[in-house]
């Protein structure tokens, strides 16, 4: 099961045996003041910076989103994506939860992007499954629904399961659909960690799917965020994940780490070039 996503010149493999895919998570006004007033302002050269800053630390797909008080995001959406495009050849990940401003970025992407993301609830897969359908794009499915998330690890792989089921009756290939099982912050719930591991093994043995994850969720709260963090991204690696939404630069050699223990790197090549390239790695 591969699931592939492309800029105009560069293509980007998620599968199993695979390298694990990095998606970038900075380029996300979220939690991040300064990204938020470049954003308002319309400065787009913070954007550009620091997708190149991402590129440079190994990010194989950006995850863009604009999603702020005080911006209008269906305009802007497709302006960073122009910007990004013209700064850097990584492939893109469009992360809104607005049809609109997903539309529009979509007629200007020059690629196969990544849309992030569609739920279980029925208006979210009425509004976002069919611009994956009309643009051939592939999609990032959160395995919560009307209800919410779950705490229940067959409940979130039952809402994945209805994610598949849906988009296979508009014609959307399985490959181009990649999960995400979600994850809450541990400092909350103790066994948030095991549910969403346990919901990533069942996802990828009844459904063969690719599966990804917002990371970073599970150190909320907490100090020393970046040991978790590293930690828990080997652990999803080696429970079934095949991407990962992160801090790229954070977790990098953790990931390196998990795939050439998992048999991922013959002869440790990625992970000796990796130090070799970034010796305060």
């Amino acid at each position: 099961m591969i699931t592939r996503v492309s800029s105009l010149t560069r293509e980007t493999l998620i599968g199993e045996g695979q390298p694990t895919v990095l998606i970038g998570e900075r380029l996300n006004p979220a939690g991040k003041k300064g990204l938020t007033h470049a954003l308002r302002s319309g400065n787009l050269e913070a954007v550009r910076k620091e997708a190149e800053a991402q590129a440079r630390a190994g990010a194989d797909i950006l995850d863009i989103s604009v999603s702020t008080f005080g911006v209008e995001e269906e305009s802007l959406l497709p302006q960073v994506v122009k910007t990004v495009m013209a700064a850097v050849d990584t492939p893109l990940c469009l992360d809104s939860h607005n049809p609109a401003a997903l539309e529009a970025a979509l007629q200007v992407y020059k690629g196969k992007a990544l849309i992030n993301s569609v739920t279980g609830a029925e208006q979210s897969l009425a509004r976002i499954l069919p611009l994956v359908k009309a643009f051939g794009a592939g999609v990032v499915g959160l395995t919560q629904d009307d209800h919410g998330i779950s705490a229940d690890a067959d409940r979130r792989l039952a809402v994945a399961h209805h994610i598949v089921e849906r988009a296979a009756a508009l014609g959307i290939p399985r490959e181009d659909i990649v999960i995400d099982c979600l994850v809450l912050a541990v400092g909350a719930d103790a066994k948030a960690g095991l549910a969403t591991l346990e919901a990533i093994r069942k996802v990828r043995a009844e459904l063969g799917v690719n599966v990804t994850l917002g990371a970073s969720n599970i150190s909320f709260g907490l100090p020393g965020r970046d040991v978790l963090n590293g930690a828990f991204v080997a652990m999803a690696i080696a429970a079934g994940a095949t991407s990962l939404i992160v801090d790229v630069a954070k977790v990098l050699p953790a990931v390196l780490a998990a795939d050439l223990l998992l048999g991922r790197d013959q002869r440790a090549r990625r992970y000796i070039d990796a130090f070799r390239q970034h010796p305060r790695l």
